[in-house]
């Protein structure tokens, strides 16, 4: 994972031999025609180039590679900017003497001297030290937004890799309870199995197929809920009353299967508990770019809430595919009064 630092505080050792080859490659171009003012530089000018080029080497290395990740970089700007100007003032001044040393113990078969004077030096060095370290930092983002859209790459992928598992447990697990109401139906031999199969195979196409979308309308969510209210209505639980209170914008769009397993919980520990008088009420509601879903079930208090599944891999998944989804955009609450028990989602729908 990428540390949340600022651009300027990370550091890139990458490729010192190539962007030192090029900064002093094309350094040494552009001084040569500016010195010798002619099309075509004789061998004087090129020595002299070489020379005045060496003299600046050093201090401009003294800034990129010291100064700048000393200082600059950790936003150390006052310090950073009197210790560029010392820099600079400092081998500009010992410019001649570094020239002269430099003439006199490579090519002593020649006698010139710097005919820059202190104006023109100070403004060479300025502004190779300036320039120099506009293509540093430059050179930095570049590799750095492309080592970021790397990881970026990556953390997606994996992000999909987790939904992709989150989403292979709801499925089986969704399959196993819808298996047994068959089941059960079949075993009474009642002629609602035809109508369940039905219901079930609408179920299994929206599970087969939408739930391979990032985003779905919510009428299609609404039509899963209803399609598998219906379905468990097979079981005609004694007494239970079921209720589905929808009002929201059905084009606004979600990520696919977020409510079934709440749902599931509530049928699973609440209508099927043995509580008398079962209910499963419902609430869908949306305003301002805010989906909140509420659901609630009385249950068996007799049953020790530590042994039963309120906790158990339906909510777990919605939990975590929320924070991979909804980072800092949705609220999700659980609570337990007495006999009811209830869940509460909030999510910003806001892009």
């Amino acid at each position: 994972m990428i540390q949340n630092k600022t651009f300027l505080e990370r550091t890139n050792p990458h490729h010192i031999g190539i962007f030192n080859t090029l900064l002093w490659g094309g350094s040494f171009l552009l001084l040569l025609f500016l010195f010798s003012g002619r099309t075509s530089p004789e061998k004087i000018d090129y020595i002299y180039t070489i020379c005045f080029i060496t003299t600046l080497i050093v201090p401009v290395s003294i800034n990129l590679y010291f100064l700048i990740p000393s200082y600059l970089k950790k936003e150390k700007n006052v310090v950073f900017s009197v210790f560029f100007v010392l820099n600079m003032v400092v081998f500009s001044e010992l410019n001649p003497l570094f020239f002269e040393f430099i003439i006199n113990t490579f090519f002593n078969d020649y006698y010139f001297i710097s005919y820059h004077n202190s104006v023109e030096v100070y403004f060479i060095f300025f502004l190779f030290f300036t320039l120099s370290s506009l293509l540093k930092l430059a050179e930095d983002w570049i590799y750095l937004n492309k080592v970021e859209n790397n990881v970026l790459k990556a953390q997606k992928q994996e992000i999909e890799h987790q939904l992709y598992y989150l989403k292979g447990q709801i499925n089986p697990h969704f399959l196993f309870n819808s298996l047994n109401v068959l089941y059960s139906l079949a075993i009474d031999k009642k002629e609602d199995l035809t109508n369940a199969i039905l219901q079930l195979s609408d179920i299994l196409r929206y599970v087969l197929y939408d739930i391979e979308a990032d985003k779905i309308p919510l009428s299609k969510e609404i039509d899963l809920i209803k399609s598998y209210i219906a379905f468990e209505k097979n079981r005609q639980i004694k007494n239970s009353i079921i209720t589905f209170d929808c009002k929201v914008d059905e084009q606004k769009e979600i990520y696919p299967m977020l409510f079934l397993p709440m749902i599931e919980n509530s049928f699973k520990h609440g209508l099927k508990s043995g509580v008398q008088n079962p209910y499963v009420k419902i609430k869908l509601t949306e305003k301002d770019n805010k989906l909140r879903f509420t659901i609630s079930n009385n249950f068996k208090t007799a049953i020790p809430l530590e042994k039963n599944m309120y906790k158990g891999i339906g909510l777990k998944n919605i939990k975590e595919n929320l924070a991979i989804i909804y980072p800092e955009k949705h609220t999700f609450k659980t609570e337990i009064k007495e006999d009811v028990y209830m869940v509460k989602l909030v999510i910003d729908l806001k892009q």
